[in-house]
């Protein structure tokens, strides 16, 4: 007697970057599988990192933002997708899920993409309508709508999110300050990088360090922010205070303390039949190598891919990251791939930094601007991160780094490389080559130095 052949159920729990490339890769990896996608918003697929663009006015509208139509993914690829439809539970034993409608769905294979919530503080006056965070597009486009009114505005948090949004309502001709209860901005990149990134915030807006938030007081007509060190009037609050991974539905599976889910190569978390990617997880970290926690689009797009090809029965991996990033404050960039030196020093590695200032390009040729360049590395001479920031070049390096710390490159190897050289983009002697060789020399003395001690 023949077999009835019955086709995959592909679910995926979230309809964002991650999830729609899961549920693209998952449909032309096994094209009978039915592939339904549950997404609470009203879009799919939309770039957050593009938000605070949209709402400075550079990006025109915020539909721009969406990657594709709802009706590509559901008439082209031939995708279940259920927009304004979340998830209310998820049973990983029973092979189902229960959306917001109350349809139970069975299924084979699940991806779990439901991404990371905005860390929401537990005070007084959180929830009035002028307390915003930046994650969703809807929200987005309904605060765009206000912007024109508000003229004194707070963004709670100096991180990323925080300056580029500190940024955006500036360009909108808002008075805008920044608070922290940290002493610095920017704990991603080490102390001397940051001091840069807050030098520049200052030039453009107030910012607070060192002081809490304590509570909010909504009123008729402005909201009071309460300090550690005292109140400011404001008429607008964005929370940017980080996020945290949104896996309260799959509780029971194998995360890091944060929540945030551990995976394998192919995306498989620790049960055989969920697959999971986005802000959510925990990828392998070629540098620590271990799981860490780093929320960044061009990981998530790539890592969900992979598992909607290994959640459709075919074969495919994730090589992990280095942790690279970049981010344009007013005038600055700011940007680090790997570890900071606290960061390594926390790890248990035998660290050290070499840092200088060099020029964007020849200096003689018009343009050329000073370039802060970090480098992290071992004493032996492995390389564990790098940090730069200037107003010329910064990005198209810190991808340099980025390269070398995925193969696992060592200073030598860095001041060896054939970079590109023309006056209009870089010196003869690279900022980073430059870099590289004062590690070197560093290094040098040092050893002479101890054999003339030993001798």
């Amino acid at each position: 007697m023949t077999g009835v052949l019955v086709a995959r159920r592909v679910v995926v729990i979230g309809g964002g970057a991650a999830g729609m490339s899961a549920a693209s890769a998952a449909r032309r990896t096994e094209p009978s599988a039915t592939v339904t996608v549950l997404e609470n918003g009203p879009f799919p697929s939309y770039g957050v990192c593009g938000i605070p663009y949209y709402l400075a006015g550079v990006v025109p509208r915020g539909e721009d933002l969406i990657a594709y139509p709802a009706d590509e993914f559901i008439t082209k690829r031939g995708i279940d997708l259920r927009l304004g439809v979340g998830t209310t539970e998820v049973d990983v034993v029973g092979h189902t899920v229960t959306t917001s409608g109350g349809e139970a769905l069975g299924f084979d294979s699940l991806i779990f993409t439901a991404g990371a919530h905005a860390i929401v503080p537990p005070i007084p006056g959180v929830d009035d309508s002028r307390v915003v965070t930046i994650r969703r597009l809807d929200d987005a486009i309904a605060l765009y709508g206000q912007l024109n009114d508000v003229r004194r505005a707070v963004v709670v948090g100096a991180g990323y999110v925080g300056l580029e949004m500190a940024e955006a309502l500036t360009e909108r001709g808002i008075d805008v300050t920044i608070v922290d209860r940290l002493p610095r901005v920017l704990t991603t990149v080490d102390e001397s990088v940051a001091a840069i990134a807050e030098e520049e915030a200052r030039r453009h807006c107030t910012v607070r360090l060192g002081a809490g938030l304590i509570a909010l007081h909504p009123g008729a007509d402005s909201i009071g922010v309460e300090l550690e060190d005292g109140i400011i009037e404001t008429e607008l609050v964005v929370l940017a205070l980080g996020v945290r991974p949104a896996t309260s539905l799959v509780a029971g599976l194998e995360c890091l303390p944060n929540g945030a889910l551990i995976v394998d190569e192919h995306m498989r978390t620790s049960h055989e039949n969920v697959w999971a990617a986005g802000d959510c997880v925990a990828l392998h970290h070629r540098v620590l190598n271990k799981p860490a926690f780093v929320p960044l689009g061009p990981a998530a797009n790539k890592a969900g891919r992979v598992a909607g090809v290994s959640a459709a029965g075919g074969h495919a991996s994730f090589p992990g990251i280095v942790g690279t990033a970049v981010v344009k404050i007013f005038d600055l960039t700011v940007a680090h791939s790997g570890l900071t030196l606290a960061e390594a020093q926390a790890a248990g590695l035998d660290a050290e930094a070499t840092e200088m200032t060099a020029k964007s390009r020849a200096k003689y040729y018009p343009g050329a601007q000073p370039m802060r360049v970090r480098l992290i590395h071992e004493p032996g001479g492995r390389l564990l991160g790098g940090q730069l920031a200037g107003q010329d070049g910064v990005a198209q390096r810190i991808d340099v780094v980025a390269a070398a710390l995925h193969v696992g490159m060592t200073i030598d190897d860095l001041a060896d490389l054939d970079l590109a050289y023309a006056p209009p983009f870089s010196p003869v002697y690279d900022p980073l080559t430059q870099a590289a060789q004062s590690a070197q020399f560093s290094r040098a003395k040092r050893n002479a130095q101890t054999k003339e001690g030993s001798g």
